[in-house]
């Protein structure tokens, strides 16, 4: 589950507005803020894979962002 507030995070530190990333990764602003707002999709893994580059996240940044409550 996407931990909405880490990821905002994210964006802001690097200046990144919701259309910028959504651009970015190949998606609409508006599919992206369904994502954000609890809609049905998620982050498929090469949009996550994509964001993990541009931000330089580590591998406990991307659990902490995109895999939280998510029972192994």
């Amino acid at each position: 589950m996407l931990n909405k507030n880490e990821f905002k995070s994210i964006m802001a530190k690097h200046g990144d507005r919701q259309e910028d990333i959504a651009l970015a990764i190949g998606m609409s602003p508006a599919t992206l803020s369904s994502i954000l707002n609890g809609g049905r999709r998620e982050f498929r893994r090469n949009e996550i894979e994509l964001m993990a580059i541009r931000y330089n996240l580590t591998g406990e940044d991307l659990r902490r962002i995109f895999f939280t409550n998510v029972v192994a």
